[in-house]
């Protein structure tokens, strides 16, 4: 994950400035992988590939039983080695499944950062998870009353842009921008000086 401190200063800076317009909080959070434990299709595939090379080696070849199993350990561990890197683990799932699994971290992360326990119940998550190419905004009822899902479209469409240049700091910085804007139209500040979520970005 390519963030330096000064990136994620910049996005700090960013949400503290886009709060200061509105009574919402921002939280961003940004997921190597959401994929980390879909492992069950890796360790399958490995497993048979591991299986069946016994029987070929015996059919081919005149190795020895006991150079045989030592070649089925090697290859299955390292065939589990390489199907379970993060890019490779993604490509052997169905699009479909890799965005159901990102979508569920995503919420797994808007209540475990606390999104949904604010006071007026006006906070928005910015989820992006690189493998899957994903990026999702999700607000808490307060918001997603009054606001509908095709206004955060903007700031989606900038965090995919981004990632597909591979300048994932920048991409958050402007959803920033434009999610502080949205927010400040519908739930302008008070007046009142306050955050309850910390102005900062998650790496998990």
């Amino acid at each position: 994950m390519n963030l330096s401190e000064q990136d994620r200063t910049c996005i700090s800076a960013a949400i503290h400035a886009s709060e200061a317009r509105t009574t919402g909080e921002i939280v961003c959070v940004l997921a190597e992988t959401s994929s980390a434990h879909a492992s069950g299709l890796p360790v399958l595939l490995a497993a048979a590939v591991a299986l069946a090379l016994p029987w070929l080696l015996m059919v081919f070849t005149a190795l020895s039983l006991q150079l045989i199993l030592s070649l089925q350990v090697l290859v299955f561990l390292g065939l589990l080695a390489v199907l379970c890197l993060p890019r490779v683990r993604v490509a052997l799932l169905p699009r479909a499944a890799r965005r159901a699994l990102a979508h569920r971290v995503a919420m797994e992360q808007f209540v475990s950062r606390g999104i949904a326990r604010t006071t007026q119940r006006t906070g928005i998550l910015i989820f992006v998870s690189l493998a899957e190419r994903y990026a999702r905004i999700i607000a808490d009822e307060g918001i997603a009353g009054r606001v509908p899902q095709a206004e955060w479209q903007g700031a989606i469409d900038t965090l995919t842009g981004h990632m597909r240049d591979g300048r994932i700091a920048e991409g958050f910085v402007t959803a920033i921008n434009r999610c502080g804007a949205v927010l400040a139209t519908h739930f302008p500040s008070t007046g009142q000086a306050r955050s309850e979520l910390p102005d900062r970005i998650y790496l998990i």
